[in-house]
């Protein structure tokens, strides 16, 4: 799959293609509805599939201060789309001067003259252009004018996460942030995966016996609430079942949150530097301040066990 980061990127001489416009932000299984239809439109003309976000996140440069956590960084969402079929991402600068382009400048600057759009795909909530006033109906009004046609694909799936509100990003990211994990993988369509780069801590973990991988992670992540969960630590290519801890540390009267997995059943795992997955399968139990050290190593052990078992049943 192609990667271009801004119109300069795209290839001299690039032909018609299927174009699918969002942040799409976890690319969540209400996205999958939109980005499978433009890839199976593509398929079907014989032409590429191309997705169209933004870097960074709109409301940041609209109203700054407001960037929302993110379900999953710019890499991880490529990846996600690659495995939907997408033939090329398109990642915009969102910058002020480009949020007050009109709806029709940025069809006849993004759509027709780099992208040569035959089709574009759609949700009925979709908006654009100067304070988002162009609709897809504004689109379709448009593409009358520069050849191309709208397909509108309603995402608004929904099942029992959220008390069975449709699935969407801000469901997910409220999900994640209650500890839901369990609800914001249905709306996901996999686990919620929080990224980074795992850095030296206070090694407490490795003097109790529980070695912990402490992930410094990207900014502005929808990272779950404090508590212990049953996940997985995702390493170059490997998934290793593991106990995941959020929070400040309050035995150690810490006042950083951090994001820790111990690898369960790994010994001498050395993993400073790299860059790591931790994907969240369920929750076990909220932070907790336990009266002796013996009291906390024996809840250690049991959120391992209970780990264990929740793994096993996530990934059976």
């Amino acid at each position: 799959m192609q990667r271009w980061r801004g119109l300069e990127d795209i290839p001299e001489g690039w032909g018609r293609s299927v174009v699918t416009i969002g942040s799409y932000d976890g690319v969540h299984r209400g996205h999958q509805l939109i980005i499978g239809k433009a890839v199976e439109r593509a398929r079907e003309l014989g032409i590429p599939a191309v997705v169209v976000t933004f870097d960074p996140h709109p409301s940041e440069v609209v109203r700054p201060g407001t960037h929302p956590p993110l379900l999953a960084p710019h890499h991880r969402r490529a990846e996600l789309m690659a495995d939907l079929g997408v033939d090329a991402v398109l990642v915009l600068p969102f910058t002020k001067e480009f949020s007050k382009l009109a709806p029709a400048d940025f069809v006849a600057k993004v759509l027709v003259d780099k992208l040569h759009a035959r089709i574009v795909v759609e949700g009925p909530n979709f908006r654009f252009g100067h304070k988002a006033t162009g609709n897809v109906d504004t689109l379709a009004e448009l593409g009358t004018t520069y050849d191309y046609t709208v397909e509108v694909v309603d995402l608004y799936e929904s099942g029992a996460a959220g008390g069975g509100k449709p699935f969407s990003s801000t469901l997910a990211r409220g999900l994640v942030a209650e500890g839901d994990v369990a609800g914001a993988m249905e709306v996901l369509g996999r686990p919620h995966r929080v990224e980074g780069v795992v850095v030296r801590g206070a090694q407490r973990g490795r003097e109790l016996g529980f070695p912990t991988a402490n992930v410094e992670t990207l900014p502005h992540t929808a990272i779950p609430s404090d508590g212990v969960y049953a996940g997985l630590l995702q390493v170059e290519g490997e998934a290793m079942p593991a106990a995941v801890s959020v929070g400040t540390n309050p035995q150690f009267d810490g006042k950083e949150r951090t994001v820790e997995a111990y690898a369960i059943d790994r010994v001498g795992l050395d993993l400073y530097g790299l860059h790591v997955g931790v994907d969240f399968l369920a929750y076990i139990r909220g932070q907790e301040k336990f009266d002796t050290l013996d009291a906390l190593l024996e809840r250690m052990a049991v959120d391992v066990k209970l780990a264990r078992g929740l793994i096993a049943a996530a990934v059976d």
